[in-house]
């Protein structure tokens, strides 16, 4: 690819599209790349391409309120200014705190203090078909486009220390802080909708996203046989923006069977989705090495 590191997204508006099931075929056909598995708040990636850690840590990112219990007088202050519950003269709750810093403020006795976290996990770890960034999210934690970045930078490292041509990156469903994260100065987003009409809403609205970044857009119908006529209104939509369809996957049984058995849909069974997964890879590494 020229010499230079080229970064694909493949998002999806919505959850269950099949994106994933899609960006672990690229791993297995793609050469000299690195995975990201930017879907943090419910990374999944790993179910599939099975790797074995090789460097972790934690990722700090948001702030909590902490209490100095030698300094509390118990005015209340704090209290009456947390506009999220979080606090009272006694307690602190970790999960409802923002972090804004408004206790702090309001404490006349300075028994307040915020001190950053730690919201989950970044993982650096070997598969099968090369090196994978990936991370876990807190539940309930905060800064969750903070640690795609995070993630991103780690595959970026890593394709750079290794003489790697390609990032592919699993993004989040949706049009959220980690989806927006995962889009930002990348090469090309393919997103792979389902004809259904929040398939097709949701599918629009990520376009959306992708164009705020300027970054160029491509489609994947999965399920497409599921309905025809949402199918064509897709195909429509490709053409009147001018977005490469890039294949019309059709249901397929075999691929849940793939995600059971925790190989790439490709390596597992051939048949019409194969074919269209691997006719897509075709098209989409051209038009990187473009």
């Amino acid at each position: 690819m020229n010499g230079v590191v080229k970064q694909l997204t493949v998002i999806s508006g919505k959850g269950g599209t099949g994106k994933t099931t899609v960006l672990a075929s690229f791993a297995a056909l793609a050469e000299d790349k690195v995975m990201a598995d930017c879907d943090v708040d419910a990374a999944n990636l790993h179910l599939v391409l099975t790797p074995t850690v090789v460097e972790s840590g934690d990722f700090y990112g948001a702030q909590i309120a902490v209490r100095d219990a030698k300094l509390c007088q118990q005015s209340g202050e704090c209290e009456r200014y947390c506009r999220f519950d979080a606090i009272t003269t006694t307690d602190i709750d970790e999960l409802a705190c923002e972090g804004c810093g408004m206790c702090v403020v309001a404490c006349p006795n300075g028994a307040l203090r915020l001190e950053t976290v730690s919201c989950g996990q970044w993982y650096l770890s070997e598969t099968d078909y090369g090196p994978m960034a990936h991370a876990r999210l807190s539940p309930a934690a905060e800064s969750s486009g903070r640690l795609v970045t995070m993630v991103r930078q780690k595959a970026e490292d890593t394709a750079a220390e290794r003489g790697l041509a390609l990032v592919l990156i699993d993004g989040a469903p949706g049009i959220g802080c980690t989806a927006a994260a995962a889009l930002a100065d990348v090469d090309m987003a393919l997103v792979v909708t389902e004809p259904t009409l929040s398939g097709i809403h949701d599918m629009e609205r990520v376009v959306e996203l992708s164009g705020h970044f300027g970054v160029p857009v491509t489609v994947l119908i999965n399920k497409a046989d599921l309905n025809a006529e949402n199918t064509r209104r897709i195909r429509d939509y490709c053409v009147e923006n001018q977005f490469e369809l890039l294949g019309e996957l059709p249901y397929d049984e075999s691929v849940t069977e793939a995600m059971a058995h925790q190989v790439p849909l490709v390596e597992y069974r051939d048949g019409p989705v194969t074919e269209g997964i691997r006719q897509a890879w075709s098209r989409l590494s051209q038009m990187l090495s473009a």
